[in-house]
């Protein structure tokens, strides 16, 4: 009897202790890779898009269940969706990592087994009361997101992560500023570029992280991109006084936010107003305060680079002289290629040579570096051509010249007049920051071309009755009858072309390696608002004292 008793406990023993093993969870899995991309949207939300490359240690529990993080309680659960290898999987509520706000995502069939790697993706569609003003530039809005991260004790290893910022439409290349990332091991500057949509993007990129630090990304635009009630204008110090109001009464409040508001808010205000304002120039600023009269004699380039234009507009109309002046032919778009004509005939400008001789390289990064050398060497000529003069008073001419030549457009009375005025001013008119819709509104109808679109143009030369031998010989047009182009598609010819620029010739981050040079930048700013406190994963702030927390991947 006392064997028989004995053997039931030992068996209801090793139950029990069979039972307790199969409860407990034990998760420990490497990150070897994340990418995360993050659209801050014109509409005033964000969307979050996640890839999780997962490998789960030999030995340990299947990853199940992986806790994403988010920012805050403005999510709609709707937009979000979650595969692993491209099957769907379950989405829910029940989170189980740190911070106040998160979803989890059930593999169920697709769990990770030890030993084995599998690929997560999750995309979170919209998200609100992300966008901070810009504490340093009122005109401006700030954000910062710090992706998902996992617990110590679940994680370990090194991570290959890449965060994307994708900026709101419209943005152009010269008006962002990134905030220097925080934690982060790799470069504080981000790759420059645009995405598929056109959309500037900022992208941070280290090999060296992990998976359980939190990297705190940022960058601030104009917010005129922005509806104005997308911008949160609620501080902490909004929700301090409401705390104080209703624990110690309005007089106490008063005095309370008297003290507080002038330590923790009004004097870094103060601060920020006294600082210098500054948005990334290639031209240096000095030149807009030295010296008396206007600078006359300038080519519409040496103007456009005056003015601050986008380098991918100076670019363009450095191809149009370079073309008109029967120097070059475009034989393809995109990618653009040019043939040369040799000897170089007379008359070109010193940076219409070197923009020549980078386009005979066929390696595009030695091509861009070339370029970015004769714009470096252009833009310190006019700086020097303008020592003495007034950099405002020279600005303003030049946009009367602007004026001019797109009113003389306007008020051509025939279609060959307008041809013979667009012939003359292109390149003048390019100088209007608005060139892109004024020449969609005044080139309506057809237009006739000017004589040395066939070389710019390798689809319209194509439709030509005769093609020219060389690059030097103007296509020939019948006198009696010119050819005509729809002024729309003459527009978007141009505009195309200068993306095109942007895009495919130039790539991401030039216009930052011109300015390291011709008119280095102080260190970037963090800008926003003060705002503490904070919860889940992702976090969504304007300053360094934003603080959040998460743990996730498991259960």
């Amino acid at each position: 009897m006392k064997h028989r008793i004995l053997a039931f406990l030992l068996a209801c023993a090793l139950v029990f202790g069979l039972s307790s093993s199969a409860a407990a969870q034990t998760y420990r899995f490497q990150l070897p890779q994340e990418v995360v991309h993050v659209y801050w949207n014109n509409d005033g939300t964000v969307a979050v898009d996640y890839q999780f490359t997962f490998l789960n240690d030999p030995g340990a529990s299947p990853i199940d269940f992986v806790d994403v993080g988010l920012p805050n309680g403005s999510y709609s659960f709707e937009t979000i969706s979650a595969d692993v290898g491209g099957v769907p999987v379950r989405v829910t509520t029940d989170y189980q990592g740190d911070g106040a706000y998160g979803v989890a995502v059930e593999l169920g069939a697709q769990a990770i087994p030890p030993g084995k790697a599998g690929t997560v993706h999750v995309f979170i569609g919209k998200i609100e009361r992300m966008y901070y003003p810009d504490s340093q530039d009122e005109t401006y809005a700030s954000g910062e997101f710090s992706p998902t991260w996992f617990g110590s004790e679940y994680v370990s290893g090194k991570t290959d992560l890449t965060v994307t910022f994708h900026l709101p439409q419209g943005v152009t290349a010269d008006e962002p500023r990134y905030h220097p990332p925080r934690n982060w091991p790799g470069a504080a500057e981000p790759a420059f570029g645009f995405d598929a949509e056109g959309r500037v993007t900022y992208t941070w990129r280290s090999a060296e992280a992990n998976g359980y630090t939190q990297y705190t990304f940022g960058a601030s635009y104009p917010a005129r991109y922005l509806p104005e009630d997308a911008i949160v204008r609620t501080t902490f110090l909004d929700l301090l006084l409401g705390a104080i109001v209703w624990v110690f009464g309005v007089v106490t409040n008063l005095l309370s936010f008297c003290c507080f508001g002038l330590f923790f808010f009004g004097l870094p205000v103060l601060t920020a107003v006294q600082e210098q304002r500054r948005k990334k120039q290639y031209i240096p600023p000095k030149i807009s305060i030295e010296g008396h009269g206007i600078k006359r004699g300038l080519t519409a380039v040496e103007a456009a680079i005056l003015m601050g234009q986008p380098l991918e507009k100076v670019m363009q109309m450095i191809l149009f002289g370079v073309v008109k002046k029967g120097a070059a032919q475009v034989e393809k778009r995109d990618p653009l290629e040019l043939s040369i004509v040799e000897p170089l005939p007379e008359g070109l400008r010193e940076y219409e040579k070197d923009f020549l001789e980078a386009f005979r390289r066929p390696n595009l990064s030695e091509r861009r570096e070339l370029l970015r050398n004769m714009t470096v060497r252009l833009v310190k000529s006019v700086t020097e051509k303008m020592k003495g003069f007034s950099g405002k008073e020279t600005i303003e001419y030049y946009k009367a010249i602007n004026e001019k030549a797109w009113k003389q457009i306007e008020s051509a009375g025939t279609p060959e007049v307008k041809s013979q005025m667009l012939e003359e001013t292109l390149e003048w008119t390019m100088l209007d920051k608005d060139y892109d819709d004024r020449a969609r509104r005044i080139f309506t109808g057809p237009i006739y071309v000017p004589t040395w679109w066939g070389r710019y143009d390798p689809v319209y030369r194509t439709s030509l009755p005769s093609t020219p031998s060389a690059p030097s010989t103007p296509p020939a047009f019948p006198s009696a009858s010119p050819r005509s182009l729809p002024g729309a598609e003459l527009a978007a010819s141009i505009v195309t072309g200068t993306q095109n620029f942007a895009q495919r010739v130039l790539g991401g981050g030039f216009a930052e390696s011109v300015t390291k040079v011709t008119n280095p930048p102080p260190p970037p700013s963090r800008s926003g608002s003060y705002r503490s406190g904070g919860g889940g994963c992702a976090c969504a702030c304007a300053c360094a004292g934003c603080a959040c927390a998460c743990a996730g991947g498991g259960r």
